[in-house]
């Protein structure tokens, strides 16, 4: 069966524009029955818009008609070049010039020690580095790890405070919204701090970094 492009979006059209249930719904774009109730009840994706996958060549008006007689009917989805034209285009990896790429390791050893719930793909894009280069600085097996030291990659010139602040702001609100779900609450008081204030190098080293990251 054939990616339903805009999932949630196709939901709501479908939601407004026929008489299908919650669960033919649910099945042709690949959402919980109880996603879609939350659609038809306003409480979910009411900001989308609709997208109607008749137009964009992704379901047949034949294909509706039959699953709109049968309840029990599923109806499938066919391939669209104009659909698949929509789809976003992946970025390509981040260049970095030769003459940076030499500051990388710091960079990578800021991120695991100020913010560890930052996973290592969202590093490796930011910094134009790879997952491997990552575990051999978290594991201390770079061939250069005696002289790596934490450094923000704001400072290097790597990256921006903007996307830096950005991936540090993802990765906090998800892993808050993991601990959630698990019941973890946060203890009262400050708590993760903006990237702008964890820049420079704090006297206090965790103790991940205490010898092969310390200040000289």
């Amino acid at each position: 069966m054939a990616e339903i492009l805009m999932p949630k979006a196709t939901a709501v059209w479908l939601v407004d524009n026929t008489s299908l249930t919650f669960e033919q719904i649910a099945d042709f774009c690949g959402l919980h029955p109880l996603e879609v109730k939350g659609i038809a009840d306003g409480e979910v994706a009411r900001d989308i818009r609709g997208a109607d996958p008749i137009a964009n060549g992704q379901l047949s008006r034949e294909e509706l008609d039959k699953a709109q007689k049968d309840s029990k009917y599923r109806m499938k989805a066919q391939k669209s070049r104009h659909a698949e034209l929509l789809k976003p285009v992946k970025k390509a990896p981040r260049y970095t010039p030769v003459s940076r790429r030499q500051d990388r390791p710091d960079a990578i050893a800021w991120f695991l020690r100020n913010h560890p719930e930052v996973p290592d793909s969202q590093i490796a894009r930011l910094l134009g580095t790879t997952k491997a280069t990552i575990d051999q600085i978290r594991n201390r097996t770079h061939w250069n790890a005696a002289n790596i030291k934490p450094v923000d990659p704001v400072s290097l010139g790597l990256a921006t405070q903007m996307e830096l602040d950005a991936v540090v702001q993802k990765a906090a609100e998800k892993k808050a919204k993991e601990d959630a779900k698990r019941g973890i609450v946060e203890p009262e008081g400050p708590t993760l701090a903006p990237a702008s204030e964890t820049g420079q190098v704090e006297d206090e080293e965790p103790a991940d970094f205490d010898e092969e990251y310390a200040e000289d």
